[in-house]
């Protein structure tokens, strides 16, 4: 195969426009011009470091995508809207099937997410046994993401990729609100969502409510969810809220697993072949149902001028189950857990140019697994029992942190948090032993600083350490044996960056440029049976370069064939490789990063046009991507076009009614979206939909 040989030229070449553009914006937009007076966009803020700081001087490296960023393409899916953030990796095998990465690789993640902590709103959606169902959550009810780029778990417990937070209510207030719409594209498609908002004196009550279904573009592809959230917030006083939140989620997809290169040529749209004594994924009816539901209530309270008190206390429970080839497996899982923090903000009496605040905390959950594997019969039909498994799993962290700003330009923060991590097993059935395995404390600092070079200008700096024990799912895999000596991945990241807006946020740019050097990397290998199993490898060493650029050509609400224009630009760079990393008497040191592609490009184009019209268009360049540990197989390079036209409307000041068509991958590229690495048999590829279409209605009261 030719390798790519582009990479280091397009890398250079952005660091070049980023630098200029940087270097001439100050007198740029230091001009006096009537339009700075007009156009004012809303000013961005951090909510992840347990109050709103604004994002200017944040000293650390965050990703947002607001309420539209979500919506400007196809919202059927996560993918288009993370993915637009330098640094985030987000993949989709088959509809339903996530996975997802921060500043890191997919080694871990056969599927779903791992060694990455999601909350929505305050509540962890990741669980004590490490998983997060990301998969659950329907694109509509979120109204913002915000992601925590690199370990960040001074605060938030063991990571080592990054941190994610869902906002399920968003900025919106209306006093009585109700919204719905209904979408339908290629490969029977069909997504309906509908909302209601309920502003009270001193309350509100948001529900929101989707059904997804599709066949999906390959043999034995098909998902559907059904979906439902609630959030009620209740000011019961003037120092105290309470917020009570809910969802239920009732889903179920089909996995068609991965072709060889020879399939992948022949038919991409085909499922899993059978294979010597494995039969096929069809005959299996492999796939996932998973009813999930998860409930939280937080209470935030001002007991003194100075003093914030936060408490909340959360749950799920999960019925799980998943025929696959070689077994089929149920998981009964039920997790508890609570946070809690003190805020004391403290103000220097003799300098008023010192303000300071504090905060002391802890979170807690635990976590039962039971895990039972018994013959898959084929026709989704379970036959004798195999193995079956209890698992225990305690995760606890307390955490301070201290954050001071001076002059209003700089900003220093210290924040370290001990984490604890235990898990026990009880073998019911089958070959495993009881046991149990405590790992050794953990302390997991973060000091960062911000300083505002001039008003539009921040230089931070920071250095964080990560870990990330294994989860339930990699100590007990799909081949049923406990492996009690895989270890935690550690490691520290140092990290430098610039962040600029101009006054007006009409032009904004951030960059990052960090090393993280990881010990005990957990990988995923596969045993001639293709079923699965973790391994630490020695270590990696990952350099990595990250921007953004975003800019308003024209302001919105002009006149003309353009009533604006916006521009954005997002470029990861990845020099990621293995460290000290033999397995099977093969040296894997110096190899790329396995699943990691070393260059991303992703180019956005807003326009609002006359007629109500506007045009969203979305440029994914993804470098090619080694598929396995000795970098002998490459997925190809591709480039993914999507395309979206709105025509949106406002009634009387009461009604909107929005129509929207699309177009994704508009060049009708042939990719894997979603690679199994290190896969036996080199069955690689999970084919990604050709070109398709997609089509849709929203109302608004």
């Amino acid at each position: 195969m030719i390798k790519n040989r582009f990479g280091p030229i397009l890398m250079f070449k952005h660091i070049f426009l980023f630098i200029s553009l940087l270097l001439f914006s100050s007198g740029l937009f230091a001009q006096k011009a009537t339009a700075d007076s007009i156009f004012q966009l809303e000013k961005a803020v951090v909510k992840g470091y347990l109050s709103t700081q604004p994002l200017l001087q944040t000293p650390t490296s965050v990703g947002i995508v607001t309420s539209q960023g979500l919506r400007n393409q196809v919202d059927e899916t996560f993918l288009p809207a993370l993915n637009s953030l330098p640094g985030v990796r987000m993949e989709e095998r088959s509809p339903g099937s996530y996975r997802l990465s921060l500043r890191g690789s997919l080694l871990r993640s056969p599927w779903g997410v791992r060694n990455v902590k999601i909350y929505i709103d305050d509540f962890p959606l990741t669980d004590a046994g490490g998983n997060s169902y990301l998969n659950l959550i329907d694109t509509r009810s979120i109204k913002r993401v915000e992601v925590l780029k690199g370990p960040d778990g001074s605060l938030f417990g063991a990571n080592s990729g990054g941190v994610v937070l869902l906002d399920p209510v968003g900025a919106t207030r209306d006093s009585l609100g109700v919204q719905g719409g209904v979408s339908a594209g290629s490969y029977a498609m069909v997504h309906q969502n509908a909302a209601l908002q309920i502003l009270g004196e001193k309350s509100q009550f948001n529900l929101d409510q989707a059904f997804i279904r599709t066949d999906g573009y390959r043999e034995n592809s098909a998902m559907r969810r059904h979906y439902i959230q609630a959030m009620e917030q209740w000011q019961y006083n003037e120092s105290n809220e309470l917020k009570l939140f809910a969802f239920y989620a009732d889903q179920q997809y089909e996995t068609p697993g991965g072709l060889n290169a020879e399939q992948y040529a022949e038919n991409p749209q085909q499922a899993r072949q059978a294979a010597g004594s494995n039969p096929g994924a069809i005959a299996q009816q492999a796939g996932i149902f998973n009813q999930t539901l998860f409930g939280g209530i937080s209470h935030d309270a001002s007991i003194r001028p100075n003093w914030r008190h936060v408490i909340s206390i959360f749950g799920s429970s999960t019925d799980f189950e998943n025929p696959f080839i070689t077994n089929y497996e149920f998981r009964d899982e039920n997790n508890l857990g609570a946070r809690t923090f003190l805020e004391f903000i403290g103000d220097n009496p003799v300098d008023e140019n010192v303000h300071w605040k504090w905060n002391l905390g802890l979170e807690w959950q635990r976590s039962q697994h039971k895990i039972s594997n018994y013959d898959n019969l084929g026709n989704a039909t379970p036959g004798p029992l195999q193995a079956s498994d209890e698992f225990k799993t305690n995760n606890h962290f307390y955490f301070t942190r201290f954050t001071m700003d001076i002059l209003q330009r700089l900003t220093v923060e210290a924040a370290v948090s001990l984490n604890f991590y235990k898990y026990n097993f009880e073998a019911l059935s089958g070959g495993n032993s009881s046991g149990e395995s405590d790992f050794s404390p953990q302390w997991m600092p973060r000091i960062s600083l911000s300083y505002l070079l001039n008003s539009n200008l921040a230089w931070r700096a920071s250095i964080s350490r990560g870990y990330s024990p294994p989860t339930t799912a990699e100590i007990r895999p799909s081949n049923q044996i406990v492996n009690t000596d895989l270890q935690a991945e550690t490691g520290w990241n140092y990290e430098t960056g610039i962040r600029y807006m101009s006054r007006n946020n009409r032009f904004q740019m951030d960059a990052s440029v960090y090393f993280y050097k990881m010990r005990e990397a957990i990988v995923r290998q596969l045993d001639g049976n293709g079923e699965e199993y973790f391994t630490n490898a020695g270590g990696t060493d990952q350099l990595g370069f990250e921007s953004r650029i975003s800019y308003w050509l024209l302001e919105p609400n002009k006149n003309g064939i353009f009533q604006g224009l916006r521009l954005s630009n997002s470029y990861t760079h990845s020099q990621f490789n293995f460290r000290d990393y033999i397995q099977n008497a093969e040296d894997h040191s110096g190899n790329r990063l396995t699943g990691v592609p070393r260059n991303v490009l992703v180019t956005g184009i807003e326009m609002n046009l006359p007629k109500s019209l506007a045009l969203n268009l979305q440029h994914n360049f993804t470098d090619e991507i080694p598929l396995d540990d000795a970098n002998s197989v490459y997925a190809d390079s591709y480039h993914l076009i999507q395309a979206k036209l709105v025509w949106n409307k406002r009634f009387s000041n009461k009604y909107d009614l929005e129509f929207y068509a699309g177009v994704d991958n508009l060049l009708n590229q042939k990719y894997s979206l979603g690679n199994d690495i290190n896969a036996y048999g080199n069955r690689f590829y999970n084919a990604a939909p050709e070109r398709n279409y997609f089509a849709g209605i929203n109302f608004k009261l």
